[in-house]
């Protein structure tokens, strides 16, 4: 009895939580049985209720779960997504052609320049020397072309005149020849008569010849406008060429852009042609190339849906449109290809350039090439049933469910991409698969 008497007096000795009240502790203590026997609790039974809803949910939930990632795997597959996509932009590396040390730089780094705006300019003070020089050659050449005009109508003359003179000496000679016949003229007289003639005859063949020559000089035209003359369009020609690599001195901008690596030119610096100086970014036309590999190529096309998010504009998402397909991989147009035929070989998906094409509607954010993208392609074709239960979609009649999504895909796209559903077209496709089918709808 003291024994049991401590353990009483232990239990009332035990903290009353804070939540329970006086009243309630006094209403447990008058239902405690006297004996101590009595004092022990029951075993709790279990409740027969649990055991169908226990046995319902160990079943139901994975079998929802099996379901619904069924469904999502047959009716997955229509989008196509990669993260290894990067922005680009036209870029035209700007070199100088002519040589000569830089007068001026007019531009900044990182400077917007609009088309025919000036970058920087060349010291010109040779440049204009020759233009000069080309000008004095060119007005001697049409000095010259005057003076041969000059030198034909002297040879025409000259040879009217030996003509004449041919004439007279023919009918001295002819005179002389008849006196001689009837013994009134001395043989020495109509000697001298016949070698008039002779010479007369020369004379005229040496005019005749010279009247060629100078019409030969004049380019056979003796009425040819003096610009027309080759040696005043060679001197013509020069002058351009002059004139030209003067204004060549002036380098400026072919397209709008933003100027880069202005940095490389100082004033002082000498310069050479073909040899790139500084560059500009046009940044009115970007495009996205992402990166696919082989295996996504399967159903994509051009002409299907995109939609991109840029990494600097996370909350941005533009819609696109595969604008073509590359007609390779990235390792066949590598500086060193891979040659899988010699050594060890170890089989690497194979990655495809796509080239993307942004709305130009959309409100494109500020843009720089290198940027990275994310790329998601509409295929409009979901992945359908594994072969092995094929046979058993076709006996439910599934296929032709299949093919009603692949047709509400089609439909949805907005007619951006020709998709074919069913066996026959699919084969009919074949042969548009791949790389090769992509450089025929290049852009």
């Amino acid at each position: 009895m003291n024994v049991r008497a401590g353990k009483e007096d232990l239990a009332d000795a035990r903290p009353i939580p804070s939540e329970q009240s006086p009243s309630i502790e006094r209403a447990a203590d008058a239902d405690k049985p006297a004996s101590g026997d009595a004092a022990k609790p029951a075993a709790p039974q279990p409740s027969a209720r649990r055991h169908p809803l226990r046995k319902l949910l160990i079943v139901s939930v994975p079998l929802l779960l099996a379901v619904a990632g069924g469904y999502y795997w047959v009716t997955g597959g229509r989008y196509v997504e990669t993260d290894d996509a990067y922005v680009h932009q036209d870029r035209v590396t700007v070199m100088p052609q002519v040589s000569g040390q830089i007068a001026a730089v007019d531009v900044a780094e990182n400077q917007a320049v609009g088309a025919g705006q000036v970058l920087f300019t060349i010291d010109d003070s040779s440049y204009r020397a020759a233009v000069e020089q080309a000008n004095a050659n060119l007005e001697s050449a049409r000095l010259t072309v005057e003076k041969l005009k000059a030198a034909y109508q002297q040879a025409v003359v000259d040879a009217r005149t030996t003509g004449d003179s041919v004439a007279t000496a023919r009918a001295t000679f002819e005179r002389q020849q008849a006196l001689v016949k009837h013994g009134v003229a001395s043989q020495s007289t109509f000697d001298d008569a016949r070698l008039a003639l002779q010479k007369a005859e020369g004379d005229q063949a040496s005019a005749q010849q010279a009247v060629l020559s100078a019409k030969a000089a004049l380019a056979g035209n003796p009425d040819i406008a003096t610009d027309d003359h080759p040696t005043v369009m060679q001197a013509l020609a020069a002058l351009h060429s002059a004139q030209l690599d003067l204004d060549h001195t002036v380098i400026r901008a072919s397209e709008p852009g933003v100027a880069s690596q202005t940095t490389r030119l100082q004033v002082g610096q000498y310069v050479t042609p073909s040899t790139s100086v500084m560059a500009i970014v046009e940044a009115g036309d970007s495009w996205v190339d992402a990166n696919y590999k082989e295996t996504d190529l399967t159903h994509m096309r051009p002409g299907q849906p995109v939609t991109v998010s840029f990494d600097a504009y996370p909350d941005v998402s533009l819609d696109g449109v595969v604008g073509s397909i590359g007609a390779g991989t990235g390792s066949e147009f590598a500086l060193l290809p891979a040659q899988n035929a010699t050594g060890n070989w170890v089989k690497v998906v194979q990655r495809v350039p796509v080239r993307i094409h942004i709305d130009e509607k959309a409100d494109v954010p500020p843009l720089r090439a290198g940027m990275s993208a994310d790329v998601t392609v509409d295929t409009g074709r979901v992945r359908g049933f594994p072969d092995v239960l094929q046979p058993v979609a076709t006996a439910l009649g599934l296929d032709s469910w299949i093919d009603g999504e692949n047709a509400v895909a089609a439909r949805r796209d907005g007619g951006g991409a020709t998709l074919a559903t069913g066996p026959a077209a699919s084969d009919a496709a074949t042969p548009t698969q791949g790389g090769a089918a992509g450089a025929t709808f290049s852009q």
